[in-house]
């Protein structure tokens, strides 16, 4: 029986994309800064980090697919922040971003991660951003070295 499980370690030619929401800027770029230092400190070079800004959490799918057809990236780390409203207008936002990270992720086979808070208010996200459940795009950056190292590993 084999077992096959991801750790930190990356190809040092690896190139890692960070692509960002403006929207909600101030927790996105909270997310951004903790994804580049947990990427850096786990040995990948600035030179090998490209980040990407789009104007909100909708476009994010769209920008993820061309950058994964391009397949310059060992991996695409999306982060946002999208926040409840008044309408369901966050709803639409949230889930049709999700279901489009997943497709980009299973129609190109690079590894997408969502680090798209979707959260109920502002509190939450900060929270998230660097608070008290500490920095979600540190954890994303994680996840995606160990993605990286995993379909390596696999047949």
């Amino acid at each position: 029986m084999s077992h096959y499980e991801g750790d930190l370690r990356t190809p040092e030619s690896a190139r890692f994309a960070i692509l960002a929401s403006r929207w909600n800027a101030r927790i996105t770029d909270t997310l951004v800064a903790g994804a580049r230092l947990s990427l850096a400190g786990n040995g990948i070079s600035e030179a090998n980090i490209d980040v990407i800004r789009v104007p909100g959490a909708w476009e994010l799918p769209l920008v993820a697919a061309r950058l994964a057809a391009a397949h310059e990236h060992a991996a695409i780390l999306t982060l946002g922040c999208v926040i409840r409203g008044d309408t369901r207008h966050y709803e639409h936002v949230a889930d049709r971003c999700a279901e489009g990270l997943m497709r980009v992720q299973l129609d190109f086979g690079v590894p997408v991660l969502n680090g798209v808070l979707a959260v109920e208010r502002v509190e939450d996200a900060e929270a998230r951003a660097g608070g008290s459940h500490g920095n979600k795009g540190e954890e994303v950056a994680l996840a995606a070295l160990e993605m990286v190292n995993l379909l390596e590993q696999l047949p």
